[in-house]
């Protein structure tokens, strides 16, 4: 069995979990998030509102992540080595950022989201050029937008966002231009509610620091595996693209024969 034979049954598997319908325990889940959200005070909300905004801002029109250039001439397999790696070293650096912030109570724990932030969307951008993508491409920063709000969304809000992502490639001069037309508000909601269940305690006493290393570790990790199946997902649609063409020009040729 080759290399891309391999992660082809992964990506199917982990496409038939992003489809699937929502479970008991989903709906349960999603009950709880929002019975936790009505008890959050309003200042936490508008904190981590103000800068998951900025942070797509950022992402659309800053330079801070756009420090990665392009890998070029390597496998697929080798690509992926590299970005396994790097997902381990983003884990390991958004626990330890974690638990300092966590160990510091409430406001510490305010503090952490806009540094998880962060150290998410700079994994993201490496993941992107590690892949050979280009990050200074405007679209390829949205895609980027697209893999984390896929990442952190209900089922329901991941099937749709799963949807606008196929044949990207295809779709990507139709995307819009303005900040303004992508929506940042579920955006932001949908990460919010997904996240308060598992950080919340992290701003509890003496348990925090636990709570901030663990919770940080397995939400980069998702964000880590979300990447790499988004990005396989380009791979063999590009390549079934290129395949379809030989085909129709060899067809071609015969016919002229």
């Amino acid at each position: 069995m080759t290399y891309e034979q391999k992660i082809t049954s992964e990506l199917e598997f982990w496409k038939f979990k992003t489809l699937q319908k929502p479970s008991f325990l989903d709906k349960t889940t999603n009950k709880v998030q929002k019975k936790i959200n009505s008890l959050i005070p309003d200042k936490v909300h508008s904190a981590i509102t103000t800068a998951i905004k900025q942070m797509v801002k950022a992402v659309l029109f800053g330079s801070a992540f756009t420090t990665s250039k392009p890998v070029l001439d390597l496998t697929l397999m080798h690509r992926e080595a590299l970005i396994k790696q790097k997902i381990e070293n983003y884990k390991k650096t958004g626990a330890a950022e974690g638990g300092i912030t966590g160990a510091g109570g409430f406001l510490m724990s305010l503090a952490d989201f806009p540094l998880l932030l962060s150290i998410k969307m700079k994994m993201l951008f490496d993941i992107a050029a590690t892949y050979g993508y280009d990050v200074k491409d405007y679209r390829e920063r949205l895609y980027i937008l697209h893999i984390f709000q896929l990442a952190f969304s209900s089922k329901e809000e991941s099937k749709n966002v799963y949807l606008k992502m196929l044949d990207w490639d295809d779709k990507a001069h139709k995307l819009p231009t303005n900040i303004d037309e992508f929506d940042w508000l579920t955006f932001q909601q949908q990460y919010r509610d997904y996240i308060d269940l598992a950080k919340l305690a992290q701003m509890l006493p003496f348990i925090g620091a636990a709570v901030g290393a663990v919770a940080n570790y397995k939400l980069i990790e998702k964000l880590g595996k979300t990447a790499m199946m988004s990005y396989r997902m380009r791979h063999f649609s590009l390549q079934y693209a290129i395949t379809s063409v030989q085909a129709v020009e060899t067809h071609q040729i015969k016919a002229k024969n």
